[in-house]
């Protein structure tokens, strides 16, 4: 019979226990300190099955902890050396300031936002609302470890990935630094060491089966809107979302011999990386999606979701996979395309820095670094056998 309640894995691991499948790190207060937290035990998921990961991540949170103890002891040592007697921090008077963390917000993008995308504004706006959201703190000072735990307990649950949890710890982290720095505040930054466990998804967005695309790609046209308009501009290109919906319509060049999109970075959508900014070849789908945007005559590609400030990918997204969902496998959503493109170019040879160069994938390889890059007539040449099979 499975069990889904709590298991200790061994004795020799008594920190590890399993709960439906997935290890968590669960180890008691040591009695000396538990009146310095509101809690008798540290339990943290580990986000992962694997036995050998989770003893893995175990040990380390163990010695962060038991350091973390140690400073503890220490301190509480040397103030009793002093002659000094710890109390609640409630009892303390407090003599800082009162910055609430919407001021705080303020004041990081005044001094911050000089010469950032709009791309800067809504991380960290986004980061802000993830936080308002997990607590209701609205002091700075006020936040302590427990509120940081709770927040990364808050996002894991969202079902964000390690890495998207850490880069909004990042965005808050930044914010609270400045807002001590500048306030000259005496609390400490509890968004600065809270661990985040490892997951184990890669990227767990399947591709969309080729059949499946040319389903919705005769689909799209059939409809013939903005929307449709731009999952065809995204399937034969594999463009990001963002890219796409960030297009101005002069960025499409269909005058030229070979029809191309000219991907650069535009003061209301920042590139992801250096290797994103690009020429992308127009072939099948695609290219009949960006001749009907031509013909609309507009100052931005998308104008439903994108103005002089702003790119409303994240909106664009949700409509977009809405669509999708009853049309696609389970799993797959509109950036999906964007990996069927990589295993579409696989499947007529496409040697890998070429794929590279059409999707705007980092590469490795040190020679990559040099030289031009490749062609549109090359480029085109793998899209247009890909399109065909």
């Amino acid at each position: 019979m499975s069990r889904t309640v709590s298991q200790t894995v061994s004795q020799n691991h008594a920190y590890l226990i399993r709960r439906n499948e997935i290890y968590y790190f669960s180890r008691r207060v040591p009695s000396d300190l538990q009146t310095r937290f509101n809690k008798e035990r540290v339990t943290i998921s580990l986000r992962t099955r694997s036995f050998l990961k989770a003893e893995k991540s175990a040990e380390a949170l163990s010695d962060r902890l038991e350091r973390y103890w140690d400073g503890l002891r220490l301190e509480i040592f040397h103030t009793k050396e002093l002659g000094l007697s710890l109390v609640a921090s409630s009892s303390v008077e407090r003599t800082d300031r009162v910055i609430s963390l919407d001021d705080a917000v303020a004041n990081y993008l005044k001094l911050k936002s000089s010469g950032r995308s709009q791309t800067f504004f809504q991380a960290t706006t986004r980061a802000v609302t993830y936080l308002k959201q997990s607590t209701s703190v609205n002091q700075v000072d006020h936040f302590g470890p427990e509120h940081a735990s709770a927040f990364r307990d808050f996002l894991i649950e969202r079902g964000m990935t390690s890495t998207s949890v850490r880069r909004v710890f990042g965005t808050v982290r930044a914010i609270i630094n400045l807002t001590i720095r500048e306030y000259g505040l005496s609390c400490k930054n509890a968004f600065a060491d809270v661990y985040i466990p490892n997951d184990e998804r890669i990227d767990k967005r399947p591709p969309i089966p080729t059949k499946v695309i040319r389903q919705i790609q005769k689909e799209c046209m059939s409809v013939d809107d903005e929307k449709r308009w731009l999952v065809l501009l995204i399937s034969d290109t594999g463009m990001r979302l963002a890219e796409a919906v960030g297009l101005l319509t002069s960025d499409i060049k269909l005058e030229e011999k070979i029809p191309h999109i000219k991907l650069r970075r535009h003061p209301w959508r920042n590139l992801k990386t250096k290797s994103s900014e690009r020429d992308i070849p127009l072939v099948g789908a695609s290219l009949w999606a960006a001749q009907q945007i031509k013909s609309q005559n507009n100052q931005f590609a998308f104008p439903g979701y994108t103005s002089n400030n702003k790119c409303a990918a994240n909106s664009a997204s949700a409509a977009l996979n809405k669509w999708l969902k009853p049309r696609v496998p389970s799993g797959c959503v509109i950036h999906s395309f964007r990996h069927s493109l990589r295993d579409r170019l696989r499947a007529v040879e496409c040697p890998p820095d070429i794929a590279d160069a059409i999707g705007g994938w980092s590469s490795s390889g040190i020679g990559q670094k040099y030289g031009s890059g490749y062609s549109l007539e090359i480029q085109q040449t793998y899209l247009n056998r890909m399109k065909r099979v």
